[in-house]
């Protein structure tokens, strides 16, 4: 990996924006351009320089980890430390992401420097560095293959635990057990169960609900690894299909597939979304598909693009987005089908080939 190439990205970028500074505070970022994974960073990009700020927690860490970044280990807080080096070293301009900076840390900033710079010192740009995530590069994606392949299987490894009776919290203590054994660093969320009735509920915690004889079995879940995580989500059902369940379960597979097929460059993330939309809609059961269609995944769980109605956003090579239409129909039941797909030059590649045919346990 190139995190030389990633800064002078964002540098471009930033110089894009009027700014001849940046303060990276949104760690997700400060990992991407550095390689730090301590928690209590902030990092300043001015021209060709780098600076790393952390505490005397990560001395050994910071070092190791940031190599080709000039690593100060700071005496008082990070963010007013950091600051202070910017006002320092002459930047005009230092641009700094709104959307992940409070009002609390941005009066931190003002505060640590001097009254005759501060007025028009810290300009909002905007996320820069989040949507320069959104496109992956070769190591970012070999990452993201290795986590999805975790997660597939520990589906695979699901199948053969599953059984009615076995509680929900029971279950998901299974996945996540099984999932650090096979070197996973983290879960990349709550790993959700739902069962019976409970998997209507689109992000339905696992409870003491014991899966039933009879009904659907949700399970959405993912892995970090090499702090890459995964996403997908697969729906099963114990015993014989009632009316109208399978038949559900069909639509739910048909959009989904649908969407992975309008996966290609240029297209709109709207024009995905619509492609699982109008497949419920024509079997009447659009009203039941209560969130987007899907999202960018890499460092965080939910990142860049957004896969939503109207949204106009073109999709590019490299990006690695989630594809998950569900129905949920409240006291009855639930269904959720969803895949990473990367996209490539020639369309989506699905991450997480597991099994998405019917599943009778």
């Amino acid at each position: 990996m190139s995190f030389s190439i990633r800064k002078r990205k964002v540098a471009a970028a930033a110089k894009a924006a009027g700014v001849d500074g940046l303060l990276v505070t949104h760690l997700p970022d400060v990992r991407y351009l550095s390689g730090f994974t301590g928690s209590n960073a902030a990092l300043v990009l001015a021209g060709e320089r780098a600076v790393l700020f952390t505490d005397g927690r990560y001395t050994a860490q910071a070092k190791a980890e940031a190599a080709g970044t000039r690593v100060v280990i700071a005496k008082k807080p990070v963010l007013p430390a950091a600051c202070e080096w910017i006002e320092a070293a002459g930047v005009k301009r230092c641009g700094f992401d709104a959307a992940n900076t409070t009002v609390a840390a941005l009066e931190s900033m003002r505060k640590a420097v001097s009254g005759k710079v501060r007025r028009g010192l810290f300009a909002p740009v905007g996320s820069l560095i989040t949507r320069l995530r959104e496109v992956k590069d070769a190591d970012e994606i070999v990452r993201l293959r290795a986590a999805a392949n975790l997660g597939c299987g520990l589906f695979d490894r699901m199948l053969e635990l599953l059984r009615p009776g076995l509680t929900e919290i029971e279950a998901a203590a299974e996945l996540e057990h099984a999932a650090r054994l096979s070197g996973a660093e983290a879960m990349s969320f709550e790993t959700i169960v739902a069962s019976g009735e409970r998997s209507a509920l689109p992000h339905g915690r696992a409870s003491k609900a014991k899966l039933p004889k009879q009904g659907f079995v949700t399970m959405d879940f993912g892995v970090v690894l090499d702090g890459y995580m995964s996403d997908m989500t697969r729906t099963v059902h114990f015993g014989k299909a009632l009316e109208g369940e399978r038949d559900v379960y069909d639509a739910v597979l048909e959009a989904q597939e649908a969407a992975v097929a309008a996966v290609a460059p240029g297209v709109t993330t709207g024009d995905v979304d619509e492609a699982a939309r109008s497949v419920l809609r024509r079997a009447g059961l659009d009203k039941y598909f209560t969130h987007s269609t899907g999202h960018g995944v890499g460092l965080e769980i939910h990142e860049g693009p957004k896969l939503a109605a109207k949204q106009t956003q073109a999709l590019e090579p490299g990006m690695v987005i989630t594809i998950e239409p569900g129905v949920y129909m409240p006291g009855r039941f639930g269904v959720r089908i969803e895949d990473m797909v990367l996209v490539t030059e020639a369309g989506g590649e699905i991450l997480t080939p597991s099994v998405k045919a019917w599943i009778e346990l």
